[in-house]
């Protein structure tokens, strides 16, 4: 019986060293919790029970369950690699299967899938057409096409003229002749196919506190909309101001129809002109701007900290994707392991509990860097060694128990 006990000694040293070893041996694997192995003792026992003065029978491996503590996070040159600071880990889908990770080593395969080294697809909450983060769950895809142009529909002008600024006559207004007028700004407008137009604005000093703007396109005048309150003779838009230089006429006029150019459609922009002044200063633009834009391609991604993916294109623009998804588990150490730093869904695991990164129990997503392995080699090298001392032990055991049932066997 002393050989069993010892031999069952032996097998669990055996065991503990094998788990120290897989945790030393993945010291350096993204995203790996590394186990302990948890020792029972072993009584014999009849149908009534255990007697009081029982021996035990040995020890055996009662779970080798794992450490789900946070890793050292460090930083990386692709935006797509991930990690997690906090509790719950990725969801990924497997040809159908769910299974999760905490390894975010993320790149995308040909068909735009963000995929690690497996071909396991990110999960994400997609975005609506308008970048709105929807509930439905899918596989995060990042989309090569171009984006769509938008025409201009909207410009915003904050300047202050000139005071001081001698008169002219609006009827004498020349885009080519800069003697007949007294200031210029210019802007890039767009059209329904994305082609930049240059849109200029000029100013005429007609009278004290009165202007007259104008405006062209590519070169050709544009008048203001037909019965605007403020269209003058040529026209021009009027421009009105009292006595502290504050603007008294209306503040916003749509142009009159803008042709296409090269099958665009014509268009018409509304022009806010309610910050403009007029103060004893030179001519300033404090503010130009425009709703317009031409096509963009993708140009690159970003993911925040709430796991929000917003790709970023060549235009200038962004648009949101997706939203990366994260599972957590009521009992995480009843998670399957399936290898590759990846676990599966069980009974004793609970149902996976999905949600966006940083709600709830869900930690943060990193983005640019990667959670790395949460073994202490320290601390495994003295279990090591204990161990060994342990497996030694049982060893002597095993050779004392032999001294004796030779001693036995010889007894004449």
């Amino acid at each position: 019986m002393t050989f069993r006990i010892a031999l069952s000694g032996l097998n669990a040293a055996s065991s503990e060293l094998r788990v120290i070893g897989n945790n030393i041996a993945n010291a350096s694997t993204t995203g790996f919790k590394q186990s302990r192995a948890q020792f029972a003792d072993i009584y014999a026992a009849s149908n009534l029970g255990i007697t009081a003065n029982a021996i035990g029978s040995g020890v055996k491996v009662a779970a080798v369950s794992q450490e789900f503590n946070q890793g050292n996070v460090s930083f990386t040159n692709n935006n797509l690699d991930l990690a997690i600071s906090g509790g719950g880990f990725f969801r990924l889908n497997d040809n159908g299967v769910n299974v999760y990770s905490r390894s975010g080593a993320f790149g995308v395969d040909r068909n735009g899938y963000v995929v690690n080294s497996k071909s396991q697809r990110l999960t994400a909450y997609a975005a609506d057409t308008n970048g709105t983060i929807t509930g439905a769950l899918s596989d995060l895809q990042l989309s090569t096409a171009d984006l769509a142009p938008q025409v201009t529909s909207k410009s915003t002008l904050q300047a202050n003229l000139d005071s001081r600024a001698s008169t002219l006559s609006a009827a004498a207004f020349n885009p080519t002749d800069p003697s007949t007028y007294n200031n210029s700004t210019t802007f890039t407008s767009y059209d329904s196919l994305g082609n930049p137009r240059l849109t200029s604005q000029y100013f005429v000093h007609t009278g004290p506190s009165a202007w007259s703007m104008f405006m062209t396109v590519d070169g050709t005048k544009v008048n203001a909309a037909a019965g605007a309150p403020d269209l003058g003779t040529n026209g021009d838009r009027l421009l009105t101001f009292d006595s502290a230089g504050k603007l008294t006429s209306t503040g916003v006029v749509s142009t009159g129809t803008i042709p296409g150019s090269a099958g665009s459609a014509p268009y018409s922009i509304a022009m806010d002109l309610g910050g403009m002044s007029q103060y004893g200063s030179n001519f300033a633009v404090n503010t130009s701007t425009q709703n317009g834009y031409g096509t963009g391609r993708l140009s690159g991604v970003d993911i925040n900290n709430e796991g929000v993916v917003t790709a970023r294109y060549t235009n200038g623009q962004s648009k949101t994707l997706a939203q990366v998804a994260l599972a957590n588990f009521a009992n995480p150490q009843g998670l399957r392991q399936l290898g590759d730093t990846a676990w599966a869904e069980t009974y004793d695991s609970g149902s996976a509990l999905v949600g966006a990164p940083n709600t709830g129990s869900l930690g943060q997503v990193q983005s640019g860097a990667l959670e790395g392995s949460n073994v202490d080699l320290t601390g495994q090298l003295v279990s090591m060694i204990t161990a060994q001392r342990n497996f030694q032990a049982n060893a002597q055991v095993i050779r004392t128990s032999d001294a004796v049932t030779q001693t036995i066997i010889q007894i004449r």
